[in-house]
């Protein structure tokens, strides 16, 4: 089964609207060609958070009508930049919000780690019930767990005050079941692969700006936009990869839209 991964497209209600310089809608398109070019067929397509910059219904529409470029399933869960309310008004008649989907011998399950008026993250209680209940529910299956927030060190020190406040809580969950494969989430707007007991950590590309690893403060990488591809395999295997927009040049502009 192929997964597409697409995180922190930050979308504006208008079309003109950018991010550090950035038009973020610009650059979603140029990363979804990218994936038609290079993924004759996807499975299920995945967006990890911070789908809006500006929170408004206009921006998730725009998202939705975007994506739907790509012909397969969709699930949508919620970042820090996003308001609940409007990304629910846009995912009217249809499943893209639904927490739990199986897909071959898979069961992907994402989480709501986004705190209303914070920047980091916390998996409140009925969060961490969902996702044993999904796991003990599904023992026989492999699972991919998503979510927006990073639960771990990036060695990135201004971003480390902002990932999920209670990793602890979702590890000891997680402990408690042999079929968690690997989770995968975005919010560090760059790529990253650890393994955690032998469960893969994935981390990867915003589909607009970039943020520079192992940086101190705040910057802004000069890599492309892009997105992650996930095969999974029926015993379990994984393989994944990112995958960049090539040709892609970019100015960063600290003096406008700020993230």
């Amino acid at each position: 089964m192929l997964l597409v991964q697409l995180s922190d497209s930050h979308l504006f209600a208008e079309a003109d609207g950018t991010l550090l310089g950035m038009n973020t809608r610009d650059s979603l398109q140029r990363v979804i060609d990218c994936v038609l070019a290079e993924q004759p067929r996807v499975d299920l397509l995945l967006a990890t958070g911070d789908l809006s910059q500006d929170g408004t219904v206009a921006s998730y529409r725009q998202f939705r009508e975007m994506s739907a470029a790509i012909s397969a399933p969709a699930r949508w869960l919620p970042g820090n930049h996003d308001e609940w309310r409007e990304m629910a008004e846009a995912a009217r008649h249809s499943d893209l919000l639904d927490p739990v989907v199986d897909i071959g011998n898979w069961r992907i399950t994402l989480l709501d780690s986004a705190v209303p008026g914070s920047v980091p993250g916390y998996l409140q209680d009925e969060q961490l019930q969902l996702l044993a209940q999904s796991l003990s529910e599904a023992p026989q299956r492999h699972h991919l767990v998503c979510f927006h927030h990073h639960p771990i060190s990036i060695d990135c020190p201004w971003m480390e005050p902002i990932g999920l406040r209670n990793p602890e809580a979702l590890f000891a969950v997680l402990d408690r079941f042999p079929q968690v494969r690997a989770l995968l989430w975005g919010h560090i707007h760059q790529e990253l692969d650890r393994e955690r007991n032998g469960v893969r950590l994935l981390a990867s590309p915003s589909t607009c700006v970039q943020f520079a690893p192992g940086s101190e403060d705040f910057k802004v990488d000069d890599k492309a936009p892009g997105y992650r591809w996930l095969r999974l395999y029926p015993d379990g295997r994984l393989e994944t990869a990112v995958s960049r927009v090539q040709g892609f040049d970019f100015e960063v502009d600290y003096g406008g839209t700020g993230y």
